[in-house]
């Protein structure tokens, strides 16, 4: 009978390289030049600037009013916990409180249907300072990562694990939580007379 072949997974046709003789001279690919680099020349690095408004870690943006950076499900659990966002975080800080929404934030909560019509009717509270987006799509994580790297004057309200874990590697940026049905903040040096948990 006929033997069995095993088949050829993953086989190529074998192709000419372009740099074979065999081709004509035309279509032949050249050669690469290296470009001789001058020693005495000046050496240009990127670095990054750093931002002046920190102290080491300590950062001197931050003092009342608070200007607090909102997240979608921040929102969410806050009503799950009956907490008032502005009174809350007034009695985490013991300072003036303004909670600010941005464009994409405010999208997210809309495309979350009927169900979360409580916590658009929140969002759009006139306390609530509106920040304009200029990027495309609603993606409100690295809207908010973003917009905390540029100014460093906000504390992030957030109970989104990897936002926070995104959030803790920019150096000067408070987070704010929920446990214990209320909020606590992350990362908030004792000298802005703010309690730390």
């Amino acid at each position: 009978g006929k033997q069995k072949k095993a088949r050829k997974y993953a086989t190529m046709k074998r192709m000419l390289s372009l740099r074979d003789e065999r081709i004509k001279e035309k279509d032949r690919l050249k050669p690469k030049k290296k470009e001789k680099k001058d020693p005495s020349a000046l050496k240009e690095r990127e670095v990054p600037q750093h931002p002046s408004c920190l102290f080491f870690q300590y950062n001197t943006q931050l003092g009342p009013p608070y200007h607090i950076l909102v997240d979608t499900n921040f929102i969410n659990f806050s009503i799950k916990a009956k907490l008032d966002l502005v009174q809350s975080m007034m009695d985490c800080l013991y300072a003036k409180c303004i909670p600010c929404i941005t464009d994409c934030v405010m999208a997210e909560i809309e495309k979350l249907g009927q169900k979360y019509r409580v916590a658009l009717r929140i969002a759009k509270d006139p306390r609530f300072d509106r920040l304009p987006c200029t990027h495309k799509g609603t993606y409100a994580d690295d809207c908010l990562v973003q917009r905390v790297t540029q100014h460093k004057c906000y504390i992030v309200a957030t109970v989104d694990r990897d936002l926070k874990r995104r959030i803790r590697k920019i150096p000067g940026v408070p987070i704010m939580y929920i446990s214990n049905h209320r909020y606590n903040i992350e990362r908030m040096p004792d000298d802005y007379g703010a309690p730390r948990f």
